[in-house]
């Protein structure tokens, strides 16, 4: 039985999908404005995990995770989504480059990453600006419907309209909303400051904003300026078209409760009419430093920079594998190389038992999921690995059931360890190779002494040099 901690009803329950043995997920995506920072590669790790949980129990799985390349407003990082500079724009700026280039840099940037982490792709990666007819279908909906109304700058949610408006936070929105409000821009036409933006037309702030389109008219006669479509509406677009109205697991961070995923909840059931989301997931931040980890901190590390200090990107996984999705993580450069060195170790021990096609053992396995499907506990999943080893298992039974686990933990520890030189190495090494080819001895023994201060070794063989860690 999977175990889903649901944010909604703030309890753990026994999942029950609305299809049998089919599961219907939606994973808010990056905006692709910049590179990921690991803790968004942590997001899309704990998708993973999800995917592959289900793939593993033999569910049948929709999995869908967006790309925002358009309407996402920089008044997020205040608090208020409807204020501020376009995402798209402000980086189209930044690099001279149109924001169709941006995402598609981006976009490319965060799957070379997410693939490097042995992340699964998803059964569908839909971008916002390729989803502005289901967008504006459903503005005109809601505005048919009434949830809806216009002033001269934007189409708002009536967030008043909205059945039990702030049950996902549990916040009394009054309190909420008092000092809110940093934006620089405020529509004095809005009738309350909850509402939000559905859609917003080019004029004001925005009168020159680089992405538009038609906006949703309610007739064809009906004059308006064009716009671009609000960020929570994209959401639920998207998951309406390649879900349907229902879903079974919304994943998103724990910033997206009080205000992304409670308007996608109110704008979707207004306009589709039934439940949107069955269980609710989200997972809380990784830190750097016990800080909050942020580009604008000096500690927005990327992936690359982990590569470039030797650090196979698989360390990273294994990293985050020892924290469970709803607890902060903490990042240090100690703690991923103490787990670089956990996973070599891991590695060499699986490589080490025989290759056979015996059969998984059946009572690990079953050990495993009732840890991993206690609301995915991964470092509760993956501790069964070292009881394997230690079990009275034949090897090859125990290399059998650690691969078919591995399935989930997506760690290739089929594989031989693999040694990522940084650079700097890499250059000594060959400068000792010409060393060596005109016999200079005393200056290759220099180097292998440098090479050997950087944490690795050099041996030299019939085939060469070979670098050691």
């Amino acid at each position: 039985m999977i175990k889903i901690y649901n944010t909604e009803t703030k309890s753990k329950e026994n999942f029950s999908s609305l299809k049998p043995n089919s599961v219907k997920i939606y994973q808010c995506g990056p905006t692709v404005y910049w590179y990921q920072h690991i803790g968004n590669m942590r997001a899309a790790f704990i998708g993973d995990i999800v995917f592959r949980s289900f793939i593993f129990e033999k569910y049948q799985v929709n999995f869908v995770r967006n790309f925002t390349d358009v309407g996402h407003l920089t008044g997020d990082n205040l608090g208020d989504a409807d204020q501020g500079e376009d995402r798209m724009e402000k980086a189209s700026k930044r690099e001279d480059l149109s924001p169709q280039e941006i995402a598609q840099k981006y976009t490319d940037a965060y799957k070379k990453d997410i693939s490097l982490l042995n992340i699964l792709e998803p059964t569908q990666s839909p971008s916002a600006t390729e989803e502005i007819y289901e967008i504006k279908k459903m503005v005109k909906n809601l505005l048919k419907k009434g949830f809806a109304y216009e002033t001269d700058l934007a189409i708002y949610f009536d967030t008043g309209k909205a059945k039990n408006y702030t049950r996902l936070s549990g916040q009394n929105i009054e309190e909420n909303l008092k000092g809110s409000g940093h934006g620089d821009v405020e529509d004095s036409q809005k009738k309350k400051h909850s509402d939000f933006a559905l859609w917003i037309f080019k004029k004001g702030k925005h009168a020159n904003a680089l992405q538009t389109w038609k906006s949703p008219k309610k007739s064809f006669f009906e004059k308006k300026p064009n716009g671009f479509p609000g960020w929570h509406i994209e959401c639920s677009a998207m998951i309406k078209r390649y879900l349907g109205p229902t879903i079974d697991i919304h994943l998103g961070g724990i910033e997206h409760i009080p205000t992304h995923h409670t308007n996608e909840i109110a704008q979707s059931e207004a306009a589709n009419e039934v439940d949107f989301v069955k269980y609710w997931m989200h997972y809380e931040h990784l830190l750097a430093d016990n800080k909050k980890m942020a580009k604008s901190e000096g500690t927005g590390y990327l992936l690359s920079e982990i590569i470039e200090k030797g650090f196979d990107p698989l360390t990273l996984r294994f990293f985050f594998l020892q924290a469970h999705y709803r607890s902060k993580q903490n990042f240090t450069w100690e703690a991923l190389e103490a787990a670089q060195n956990g996973l070599n170790k891991l590695r060499k021990d699986v490589s080490s038992l025989p290759d056979s096609k015996v059969k998984a053992d059946k009572n690990f396995i079953n050990k495993f999921k009732e840890k991993l499907f206690d609301d995915f506990n991964t470092p509760q999943a993956l501790s069964v690995v070292y009881d394997i080893l230690n079990s009275n298992l034949e090897d090859k039974v125990k290399k059998a059931t650690i691969l078919e686990i591995d399935k989930v933990l997506g760690l290739d520890l089929n594989k031989a360890q693999k040694v990522n030189i940084p650079t700097e190495v890499t250059s000594l090494v060959n400068e000792r190779e010409e060393a060596r080819k005109s016999q200079d001895w005393a200056k290759s023994d220099e180097l292998r002494e440098k090479i050997e201060s950087l944490g690795f070794k050099v041996k030299d063989t019939a085939n060469g040099q070979e670098v050691i860690n």
